[in-house]
């Protein structure tokens, strides 16, 4: 992916020139048929314990995250040394547990939704060759309701369904606005701070998919009402980079921000700086990083 991984061993070069695109491609077929298998309400509200990332865990989650990880392993029975760092499992070394390179999941970035039946909900995968929110260098969004593959390498452009992605809208200014972690008490302040700013707001259900649309130009802006996790957002930050976009993380700042699990962090993302500082500042708002559990 980048010749500075030129000095690295073996395994860990395996690891970041792996196909991930086909494994991902795979994990995306294989949960199809689970979500087929699944089709109501009742059959995807079955909770098992409670997940790594402090949130219930539906066993729908769990079957999504072990399709994860049956691919994970045939990757690492052919060398590649990595850190899997997954909403479900946690932390899970693949080989002598040294390698840098992080491979950050989220089966289903909008379980709500799944859960629901909603059509709008994501496989996430990113790829990174450290373990800081700057160094990933591969980001895979699937949105299984309009069965779009967003995808993007480091330095090499963003794709969605193997066209150039380009971060572009209509040019009117914060027409529409995305908000994730949508609890009313939350995003009351927000879109209070938001008259006469923006003229419609969106709540998708999902921060990933929102990133990427506005990777894809759908949404002028997006910002979260709620802290994040590394799952949420690591791939489609990239996603939305690489297509040209402005991202910002919140403290300690997109480059620095850990993608280890415990972490929490506000995202926001816009079509140009401007924008961004504008969803910034109504950002402040927000319920404080340091709220979240």
């Amino acid at each position: 992916m980048s010749g500075k991984n030129d000095s690295r061993s073996p395994a860990v070069k395996r690891a970041l020139e792996a196909d991930w695109l086909g494994l991902c491609r795979r994990v995306v077929v294989a949960q199809r048929e689970l979500f087929d298998r699944e089709r109501g309400i009742a059959a995807r509200t079955v909770y098992e314990g409670v997940g790594e990332g402090g949130d219930r865990a539906l066993a729908i989650d769990r079957r999504s995250e072990d399709i994860v990880f049956e691919e994970l392993e045939r990757l690492a029975a052919q060398g590649a040394e990595f850190t899997a760092v997954s909403e479900e499992r946690g932390e899970a070394a693949f080989g002598d547990g040294a390698s840098e390179v992080r491979v950050v999941v989220d089966p289903i970035d909008g379980s709500l939704n799944a859960r629901r039946t909603i059509p709008s909900h994501s496989l996430c995968l990113a790829v990174a060759s450290g373990p800081a929110m700057g160094e990933v260098e591969l980001g895979y969004v699937y949105d299984f309701g309009a069965r779009e593959e967003f995808f993007a390498r480091r330095g090499a452009g963003a794709r969605l369904n193997g066209i150039e992605l380009r971060a572009e809208g209509p040019g009117y200014g914060l027409e529409i606005v995305g908000i994730e972690s949508a609890k009313p008490e939350r995003i009351l302040p927000l879109v209070e701070a938001l008259t006469g700013r923006a003229y419609r707001i969106r709540a998708l259900g999902s921060i990933a998919l929102s990133l990427c649309y506005v990777a894809a130009g759908r949404f002028d802006a997006m910002l979260t009402a709620r802290a994040c996790r590394s799952v949420d957002a690591a791939a489609a930050q990239l996603v939305a980079r690489e297509a040209g976009a402005a991202v910002a993380v919140s403290e300690p700042g997109l480059e620095l921000a850990s993608l280890r699990l415990d972490a929490r962090y506000h995202v926001a993302a816009a079509l140009d700086d401007e924008m961004l500082a504008t969803v910034l500042a109504v950002q402040q708002r927000a319920e404080p990083a340091g709220a979240h559990p």
